[in-house]
């Protein structure tokens, strides 16, 4: 296909024909015998975005499960007319995503017994690590003894819950209205099989964009079972075996540990620390040094940034989500959403790495902000390479962004309202 009249971020306007791969680049191209022609006029043509971490299956999910968050439930009360509402799903179950403390305190079998015993219930915490069961969904799980029905996500008790078809469409259409062309799928312990399912899940769900998989090397610690030992191991064995590592990472404790077993093991190309969520100041040389690359998710700070205020000492919340630190100090960095335990929208992120505001306006970590022009670069790193951009130039991948105003409005509003198409591998979209 050919693209007339579109702006590079440097200024020039530009002809660009894409197939696979970019083809070409002049002041002015004729199109080819039955080419498709998409007119920029004028707007501003940006490397496809790659959101480096995502979990597909669980997005997916997500859209026709209950949403039981801050956002639509502020007490026990409001909790279980929510859970009363909620519809069974064929399997039985009701499943609700996104709870967090603040909604309704704490949760365990006890309570969820009170507030709905009907049918099996869970509740995914919204860091995606834990889930609260209640009695009814404990026996279905065959651990009806358990004492406090909280679990954690990827444990073997999930291998009983009947998996759900997953129509992967409308997280394609969502994410192609963004301008995203690939993304990175995060899910820990996925095997070769499980990528086989998955892949045909979205081909034939018609999910347009590349998937890149970090899985079978991904994993996820504890603080209550960190082992330097174990882990060392654990990423010695996976080098051994030519594979690389991605270590969540959301603590300061957890970092200390991965640091010390990535010293003690050894770094390769493409092991990664997922998240990097808190990192003490005296981390960050190390970092740079050990030379692993850190994918955060600055959308948290806009997301979540006021909870942050409310739980998080003062003395700890610059370790908070670090960026501009650990870009000058020059530690390999890529962005992400954590779709869908984050919104699914890069372009908020982005804004929220240039501006770190809070809901209510407070700003946490002024000190962490990055340009606007950093940040989208952050967005366009390789898939197996994130951090290092992709161009627009001949020879570069075929996955481009199309958007309706010329670059210095892009990136002073970093809207994805903006986006009028988006290209893969040659192939157009154009966003209704």
């Amino acid at each position: 296909m050919l693209i007339q009249r579109a702006q590079l971020l440097d200024g020039r306007i530009v002809d660009i024909r894409v197939t696979v791969r970019i083809e070409e680049i002049a002041d002015a191209l004729a199109p080819r015998a039955a080419e498709t022609v998409f007119d920029a006029a004028g707007g501003t043509v940006i490397p496809g975005l790659h959101d480096h971490h995502v979990h597909l299956r669980a997005a997916a999910a997500a859209l026709d499960s209950v949403q039981v968050g801050p956002a639509k439930v502020r007490n026990r009360a409001e909790l279980a007319e929510v859970l009363a509402k909620a519809p069974v799903g064929v399997d039985g179950w009701i499943r609700a995503v996104g709870y967090h403390e603040s909604a309704a305190g704490a949760l365990d079998r006890s309570v969820l017994d009170e507030l709905f015993d009907a049918v099996p219930l869970r509740i995914q915490h919204r860091s995606g690590v834990l889930w609260f069961l209640n009695s009814a969904g404990l026996a279905a799980v065959g651990l009806p003894d358990h004492p406090d029905g909280r679990l954690r996500s990827y444990d073997s008790w999930s291998d009983a819950v009947a998996r759900r078809d997953t129509n992967l469409a409308a997280i394609s259409r969502r994410l192609l209205g963004y301008g995203v062309t690939g993304v990175t799928d995060a899910t820990p312990g996925l095997g070769a099989d499980d990528i086989v399912t998955l892949t045909e899940e979205h081909r034939h769900g018609g999910l347009h964009q590349g998937v890149h998989w970090l899985a079978p090397g991904k994993l996820i610690l504890h603080d209550d079972s960190l082992d330097l030992d174990e882990l060392t191991e654990w990423i010695a064995g996976r080098h051994r075996n030519n594979g690389a590592v991605a270590l969540h990472c959301v603590t300061a404790s957890q970092l200390v540990v991965t640091l010390a077993a990535l010293r003690a093991a050894g770094t390769r190309p493409g092991d990664r620390i997922e998240h990097a969520a808190v990192v003490p100041a005296d981390t960050i040389a190390e970092l740079a040094d050990i030379g692993v690359l850190v994918v955060t998710q600055p959308n948290f700070v806009a997301e979540r940034g006021d909870q942050y205020l409310t739980d998080v000492e003062p003395g700890d919340q610059p370790a908070l989500w670090r960026l501009a630190s650990l870009l000058g100090a020059g530690v390999r960095v890529a962005l992400s959403t954590d779709l869908p335990f984050g919104g699914a929208d890069p372009w908020a992120a982005m804004r929220a790495a240039v501006h770190r505001t809070a809901a209510t306006g407070t700003v946490l970590n002024a000190d962490e902000c990055v340009s606007a022009a950093t940040a989208l670069k952050l967005f366009v790193g390789h898939p197996e390479r994130p951090d290092v951009p992709r161009t627009i130039e001949a020879g570069q991948p075929g996955d481009l962004c199309v958007l309706s105003a010329p670059p210095a409005e892009v990136l002073d509003t970093l809207d994805a309202g903006l986006v009028t198409a988006t290209v893969i591998g040659g192939h157009l979209h154009v966003i209704d």
